[in-house]
């Protein structure tokens, strides 16, 4: 999806005043920078890309239109779905019409509908009782200052394949349990995120059911791709926003800011730094900002999945009566979805390979990765699946401005030693993406909700 015409790409080096620079033109800064607008206030969004989004690009790939990133909305995503209505944008329900399919340890494919796999009774009653148990932390913890919890430093110094091991004895169930918070949604090993920031990635749900529940959870797409959102809202600044300008450094004083980039400087009294954790070091700040951030940035890091895309003739999956809907934790690709576009006739899967599965599949040659996947994708819709039209991998992890999929999260111990300070500003300097959200954590969802909150804040300090 090409990005509005009237953004600029500035070439030689350009001095601008404004009352605030945004570093980032995600959702989250783009969001922000409209507030602020709203407030009153001018702006500059300086964006390194030749286009807006960050992990929100919708591409047309030999003729096939694929959403590269993120893409769903779920009910409970208040702050999107506002933002859609308010930008005119219309949504579709995800298909899932029919069976989901399941695959188990021994490779046997079973059919089945509702939420929980096909699994033996009393791996089901384990399983349930699991869900219970996070429920019920969830709800406890909470998701505003789960590092404030008594509890906080004992759950967080314990991986979560740990804490799944001390819960039960029953392999499968933990496999499972596990794949909703690691592979599914933090895109790390279970073994490197600890059961803190299990239960935090849940709390930001609304409860580790609504996980376990894809039609909640990937319930609706945006018609035209979930791009349009950064777009649109690109769009109402006008030529304030600023493509293919990283920003290398940044001068800061108690009530000032200087932020330089490869074509131009903007001078401001606040600076919003809107790009995903790790990409902070890449930014030399003048001076140097406090040990307590330098020593918190290093124990955040992204994840790694390949989000698999296989275009057909037609959704065949359906003539067989499937909602296309696939799990299995044992399976290459650990989930898929009919992920067919509004109004077409041609039909489209999405899979997801995530951390060490996906470490190995980039040891391969192109080649055989792919066959790997599509015969991953087969074993769960037989051999049609093997022959798509179009077939594309996203690979967030080779982006040069983002590293990694779908959002920073802390290693062990790290979020109990360092959460509350996640969002502390420096001085002039505020944070702001979905990476540092608490409801709608890691979502577009959260990035708007943190982008309205910290252009709430900058606004009131410059109107004091």
């Amino acid at each position: 999806m090409a990005a509005p015409r009237h953004l600029r790409s500035r070439t030689r080096m350009t001095d601008i005043t404004r009352d605030v620079v945004i570093v980032g033109a995600g959702v989250s800064g783009l969001t922000a920078a409209n507030e602020l607008v709203k407030a009153g206030k001018t702006v500059a969004v300086l964006e390194a890309r030749d286009r807006v989004g960050g992990r929100l690009w919708t591409r047309e790939i030999d003729g096939a239109m694929l959403e590269i990133g993120g893409q769903w909305v779920s009910p409970d995503q208040d702050a999107l779905i506002g933002t859609l209505e308010d930008l005119g944008l219309e949504t579709y329900s995800r298909y899932r019409e029919g069976d989901s399919v399941y695959i188990d340890a021994d490779g046997a494919l079973t059919t089945f509908t509702g939420e929980i796999f096909p699994v033996s009774a009393e791996t089901q009653r384990e399983m349930e009782r699991l869900i219970g148990v996070l429920d019920q932390l969830v709800a406890e913890i909470g998701i505003a200052a789960p590092w404030d919890h008594p509890r906080a430093k004992e759950l967080d110094t314990i991986t979560w394949k740990a804490w799944l091991e001390a819960q039960t004895e029953d392999q499968e169930a933990r496999d499972n349990i596990g794949l909703f918070i690691a592979e599914a949604m933090l895109t790390k090993p279970s073994h490197a995120i600890s059961a803190l920031q299990a239960i935090q990635m849940a709390a930001s749900a609304g409860s580790f059911t609504h996980l376990v529940d894809s039609d909640f959870i990937l319930d609706k797409r945006v018609v035209g791709g979930l791009q349009s959102v950064p777009i649109a809202l690109a769009e109402k600044l006008g030529g304030d926003v600023f493509l293919n300008q990283p920003v290398r450094r940044i001068e800061h004083d108690d009530d000032s800011v200087t932020v330089v980039a490869d074509g131009m400087t903007v001078s401001a009294k606040r600076v919003i730094v809107a790009v995903p954790p790790n990409l902070y070091s890449r930014i030399d700040f003048q001076p140097a900002l406090p040990r307590r951030q330098h020593q918190m940035h290093q124990h955040l890091s992204l994840g790694l999945v390949i989000k698999v895309h296989a275009v057909y003739d037609r959704p065949f999956w359906r003539e067989a009566g499937l909602s296309g809907t696939a799990f299995s934790p044992y399976e290459t690709v650990h989930e898929a979805y009919d992920n067919t576009n509004h109004g077409d006739s041609k039909g489209t899967l999405v899979g997801f390979v995530s951390d060490e599965t996906a470490d190995g599949l980039f040891e391969l040659s192109e080649e055989e990765r792919k066959h790997r996947i599509l015969t991953s994708l087969s074993h769960y819709y037989g051999e049609q699946a093997l022959s798509p039209e179009v077939y594309y991998e996203s690979d967030w992890g080779t982006e040069e401005w983002t590293r990694g999929a779908y959002a920073a999260s802390f290693d062990l111990g790290g979020l109990s030693r360092y959460g509350a300070d996640l969002r502390t500003p420096v001085g002039v300097i505020h944070w702001s993406c979905s990476d540092l959200a608490a409801e709608g954590f890691q979502h577009v969802d959260g990035a708007i909700r943190v982008g309205r909150e910290t252009a709430a804040v900058i606004a009131d300090e410059l109107n004091a």
